[in-house]
């Protein structure tokens, strides 16, 4: 028997989202008031979708309990249409868009921060809310791909997807610069313009891998219980 009821933990998580959120947009930073505010990092649209998706995790822990011993169809229903919401979700954003938010930042991080988190960002963002944002992520990403079986789309439908999140966001990402001027991530500024196209083919590449890894990873923990 698990120490912890992955229902409390899924609710932990999800408070722990909304703390980090809460915290982080309470932060008086030049960067909030340009164009775009905190939706033109990915970092932020990683926060919301890793929230939305515990939440919904919640919700349909709820629904489950609530219909347990309960013969109504349409409540069976409803409580299937919000696994299947779930289950695509951990797929498709929560997973690969996570996990690529960390393993990137860090990268990156290491090699020079100044190309993606300068220090001046140190005065305002603690070192807690950093690694809140940009480490515990994958933890407990991971957390809930052990606990709870998500079933994954058929392959082409799942990378069609992530693609399609990859491309929306490198376009909104040229957008913004297009508007302002000022690429979102200073390592943009050192690209020419032909890198630039590799590094974002690149980066569409690697979060398909990471989609595939999660199916992989998925199938490898339920298959092993069976």
């Amino acid at each position: 028997m698990a120490l912890v009821p992955c229902q409390v933990l899924r609710a932990a998580i999800l408070l722990s989202y909304c703390s980090i959120l809460c915290n982080y947009k309470a932060i008086d930073m030049p960067a909030h008031q340009t164009y775009g505010g905190s939706w033109k990092f990915l970092t932020f649209i990683d926060l919301v979708i890793q929230a939305v998706f515990f939440g919904i995790c919640v919700l349909t822990d709820l629904s489950s309990l609530l219909t347990k011993g309960n013969d109504s169809q349409e409540q069976e229903r409803q409580l299937k249409k919000l696994i299947s919401l779930r289950d695509w979700m951990m797929a498709v954003l929560a997973f690969p868009v996570g996990v690529f938010v960390v393993t990137m930042f860090w990268s990156i991080y290491i090699y020079d921060r100044e190309l993606v988190y300068p220090k001046l960002l140190d005065n305002f963002i603690p070192a807690w809310l950093n690694h809140g944002m940009h480490t515990t992520v994958l933890p407990f990403v991971l957390i809930e791909m052990r606990t709870t079986h998500h079933q994954y789309p058929s392959r082409s439908c799942g990378l069609a997807a992530v693609c399609t999140f990859a491309v929306g966001y490198i376009l909104w990402v040229c957008w913004i610069h297009h508007v302002t001027g000022v690429w979102v991530y200073p390592l943009l500024e050192h690209l020419t313009p032909g890198v630039k196209i590799i590094f974002f083919a690149a980066v569409t590449i690697v979060i398909n891998i990471f989609y595939l890894v999660g199916e992989v990873l998925n199938n490898y923990i339920w298959d092993t219980q069976k």
